[in-house]
């Protein structure tokens, strides 16, 4: 029987999103269902997924365009099944990640989330060392071998600190994510966000180093005007302050006083503003900076 829902919301370059299904149909372990959101209009799809003639491949187009959060709710009213993975349209399962969190989800039954080891590639498929991964698995991430149980306010705290979570490669249990549901308020973050609401709800993470998932972290041109222009730095900023006294009210002060603090938020914000200089994003420059330095709430 299916018990793994996985759902691929669809937005841009085809060639990856097929590598990304394929990377699927090669799974060691068949316990799984591929469900296919297309937000997009790129000509041809409909008819590449008609062709694969995969009984286990589910497609749909989207009449209108619905956003992020907009095509993953769609995606999440879609799962039928008792887990689910929301991967990334340009990400690549090795072929043991349905039996590696099958394995977790069997010697920790209920848990709310599986994040199994991953490799992280460049826009080619190579493997890649950037300073946000390096920073997660150096400064953020707990030191942990073999598969790990963590939760309640030291895995808040940590991942307040900095998130070293890959949204993409995380299996969820469907229900509880169901309870929860996506915030309208945020949409860069909403992954952390989600994790949090389910911490502070009592739910648990498993925490595997098996690697079975590659997760590709692409170059920003430091041309493009949407890199430097602060936005999500902003949100982000947003969200840490309005969680920070939702975890003071549940008494997770040392949560709370992370999320104030937002470290890894403001430095990566820092270290965009050189690039943001030699674009000529001078707006832009100022908002990171901002966004870097703001020190408008403090702990209490």
């Amino acid at each position: 029987m299916t018990t793994l829902d996985v759902l691929l919301p669809y937005y841009g370059d085809v060639a990856l999103m097929k590598a990304a299904v394929r990377s699927v149909l090669a799974q060691t372990d068949e316990d799984w269902r591929l469900t296919v959101v297309d937000d997009g209009k790129e000509p041809g799809v409909p008819e590449w997924f008609a062709e694969l003639g995969d009984p286990r491949v589910r497609y749909f187009r989207n009449e209108q365009n619905l956003g992020v959060t907009g095509n993953y709710r769609k995606c999440l009213g879609l799962a039928e099944y008792e887990h689910m993975v929301f991967m990334g349209t340009d990400d690549i399962m090795l072929p043991n990640y349905v039996a590696t969190v099958r394995a977790c989800l069997a010697d920790h039954p209920g848990t709310a989330i599986v994040q199994p080891g991953v490799e992280v590639i460049d826009s080619t498929g190579k493997p890649s060392t950037t300073l946000a991964d390096e920073a997660k698995r150096r400064l953020y991430a707990p030191r942990l071998r073999g598969r790990t149980v963590m939760g309640g306010e030291e895995l808040a705290t940590s991942l307040l600190k900095g998130n070293w979570l890959y949204f993409p490669s995380l299996c969820w249990r469907t229900e509880a994510v169901r309870a929860m549901g996506f915030r309208d308020d945020v949409e860069i973050i909403q992954d952390l966000a989600l994790v949090i609401d389910l911490l502070q709800a009592g739910e648990q993470v498993v925490i595997d180093d098996t690697r079975c998932f590659q997760y590709r972290r692409h170059n920003v041109s430091v041309s493009a005007t949407s890199a430097f222009s602060g936005a999500r730095f902003a949100e982000a900023r947003r969200y840490f302050l309005d969680v920070a006294d939702r975890l003071d009210q549940q008494g997770w002060h040392r949560a709370a006083k992370a999320s104030r603090l937002h470290l890894a938020a403001r430095i990566h914000a820092l270290t965009l503003v050189p690039g943001a200089l030699r674009a000529k994003q001078w707006t832009g420059a100022k908002a990171l900076v901002r966004n870097a330095t703001s020190t408008a709430a403090q702990p209490r």
